[in-house]
């Protein structure tokens, strides 16, 4: 007797650790998602003062800054490239998205529209 209460005892632990696992593994196998903004600077100190403010405030949100806001851009086609690029990597594109339209954005507009222009902002899902 009691060996069939061990065997439904093990068979109930191992359900119970696969249930945590799949779990895990879905969470895990969410596709990440990348916001690339292009930008022209309007005013370069303004520019300098908004750039780790707006870095503060997406990391708060769980954002990762890729660092290629100041760096160098170069075509390779199509039209001419923007002047400024920034990537951002976020854990989803619902993170991103959320974000965007979140409070701590938008409260840095009066500063972002003194020091850059956003040509265009989009986020692209990563495949798994």
């Amino acid at each position: 007797m009691k060996t069939k209460y061990t065997v439904a005892l093990s068979m109930l632990a191992g359900v119970a650790i696969g249930v945590v696992a799949v779990e895990g593994l879905q969470a895990q196998g969410k596709p990440k998602a990348y916001v690339i903004t292009e930008l022209e600077t309007l005013d370069p100190s303004a520019a300098t003062a908004f750039t780790p403010v707006a870095g503060a405030a997406q990391a708060a949100a769980g954002g990762r800054s890729l660092r290629t806001a100041g760096g160098k851009v170069v075509s390779l086609e199509g039209g001419a490239a923007p002047s400024r690029v920034g990537l951002t990597e976020w854990d989803s594109i619902e993170q991103a998205q959320a974000f965007y339209k979140s409070k701590a954005w938008t409260d840095l507009s009066p500063q972002r529209d003194k020091a850059v222009k956003t040509i265009r902002r989009y986020v692209v899902e990563a495949l798994n």
